[in-house]
């Protein structure tokens, strides 16, 4: 008898990955359930790729404006251009994605039901006048909008990244409260492509906080002299009103009242599990703190998968894939009786910060995260501006951090400079293999920005021997 799967959110990119694993089991029956509209996922439609479509446009007039080398009228970015190109793109791709996810209907064993689906007991699901008891079911709803509970904010207009994916217009001027990812990456485009005066509002007394100490810094005053925006950390927004121009916000910046007036307020607080509507009151699930364990079940109910974003462990799109493969093989161990796997994700992120210009890579272990973990190591540091490459293609702002145990092995890298993202593939595969950074080839070719990692490697290299002389020094 087979095995009945249901995957709740089978467009998106964690419900797609486990419906691909699974179809390719003859001895899973597969239902797929998804009420998209069109569909395909929210990372294709209101994420990470319309948002490289602004951001793309934006640093293009940024990249003429910055350079003194460039005589002329400045361009300006068009707007309804803009949109018009990310729509056209961001259709292309959801459908393929529809496609792929429906065509696994195909099989004898897979069906397709475009619905919503409600939980009205445990692992017992309806969509419209359909029933569903399957053995096994897969949460994978994606994430919604996070917009906080401040008081006034439900009485005035307030846009978020899915409005400005769409906007054509703009006011003159903008409050933006959040500067995690999201705001870090839209901001610079409201500023640059749309031309407004941005005061940015962020909690948090630095940006990307997961980095060591002076990478945020630099952030900042990069957005403050670069866009010229007015950035307030350990600030927290207290109240919101209408006026006749626009909006007011209140802050308490730290420790003081301040007003912010501008035409518009932008939100970019972050994501939260989408959860809503889905009945899990009905059934024994409590989506609480670590209410998903590392195998990807439920902690209520051990044939209940919980994977990508509705999670709320780390609304990351690669995260989500991998989680996706944990779960699909772990729902195949669990039907044989076998062991099952758990997955944590080595830290991996990017951020395509001051458009893309000076994007913010983390790989694997920052120094403070190290020496939490009770690792000993060492972490070596250059500066972009001691790099002539960087210098020659007019890019010389930003650093760069490796983290070595003191047995060579590379254990994290961060970057916060120009094509520092493109170099997070090589870095993760430096960390997940534990290379010893004396044995990775210098294999840079020159004038290429990859030559910062040279530049790391080698310092490594020489403060391990350094430190390894001394030790020996010591012991005679």
């Amino acid at each position: 008898m087979k095995t009945h799967v249901a995957i709740v959110g089978a467009y998106g990119s964690a419900g797609g990955a486990v419906a691909r694993e699974l179809a390719a089991d003859p001895e899973i029956e597969l239902t797929l359930i998804d009420d998209g509209d069109p569909g395909g996922g929210l990372c294709i439609q209101a994420g990470c790729m319309p948002s490289k479509e602004l951001i793309s446009a934006a640093e293009h007039r940024f990249a003429a404006r910055a350079d003194d080398r460039l005589t002329g009228s400045l361009p300006e970015v068009d707007l309804e251009r803009v949109v018009q190109q990310k729509d056209e793109h961001t259709s292309n791709w959801a459908a393929g994605r529809r496609n792929g996810i429906e065509g696994l209907a195909d099989r004898d064993h897979v069906e397709f039901i475009h619905g919503t689906a409600q939980f009205v007991d445990d692992r017992v699901i309806e969509v419209g006048d359909r029933r569903i008891e399957p053995d096994y079911v897969v949460v994978a709803t994606g994430s919604t909008l996070d917009v906080p509970p401040i008081p006034g904010i439900d009485d005035v207009p307030v846009q978020t990244s899915a409005d400005v994916f769409d906007a054509t217009e703009f006011g003159d001027s903008a409050v933006v409260l959040g500067l995690g990812y999201v705001g870090l990456e839209l901001a610079p485009y409201l500023s640059e492509a749309a031309g407004m005066d941005v005061t940015g509002v962020e909690v948090l007394p630095e940006l990307v906080p997961e980095a060591d100490d002076g990478f945020g810094e630099e952030l900042a005053e990069h957005y403050r002299d670069a866009f010229d925006m007015d950035l307030l950390l350990n600030a927290e927004a207290r109240q919101i009103e209408e006026t006749d121009e626009g909006v007011a916000v209140t802050v308490d910046h730290e420790g003081e009242a301040q007003r912010l007036e501008a035409d518009q307020l932008f939100v970019f607080t972050g994501r939260r599990p989408n959860l809503d509507g889905l009945g899990l009151e009905k059934t024994s699930l409590s989506p609480e703190e670590d209410w998903v364990a590392d195998t990807m079940q439920a902690r209520d109910d051990d044939r209940v998968f919980v994977v990508g974003d509705a999670n709320g462990r780390e609304p990351i799109l690669h995260v989500g894939k991998h989680q996706a493969t944990t779960a699909a093989n772990n729902i195949q161990a669990h039907r044989s009786g076998e062991s099952l796997e758990s997955y944590q994700s080595v830290h991996h992120h990017v951020i395509f910060s001051a458009l893309g210009r000076l994007p913010f890579v983390r790989v694997g272990h920052s120094a403070e995260s190290a020496t939490a973990a009770g690792i000993e190591h060492v972490t070596v540091d250059t500066a972009a501006a001691d790099d002539g490459v960087f210098k020659a293609k007019d890019a010389p702002e930003g650093r760069a951090r490796l983290v070595v145990g003191t047995d060579g092995t590379v254990l994290g890298y961060q970057g916060l400079h120009y094509h520092a993202d493109a170099m997070a593939k090589t870095m993760q595969l430096a960390i997940e293999m534990e290379l010893d950074v004396r044995e990775i080839p210098d294999r840079a070719y020159h004038p290429t920005t990859p030559e910062i990692l040279d530049a790391l490697l080698s310092q490594a290299t020489e403060k391990l021997d350094a430190r390894e002389s001394n030790q020996v020094d010591a012991t005679r």
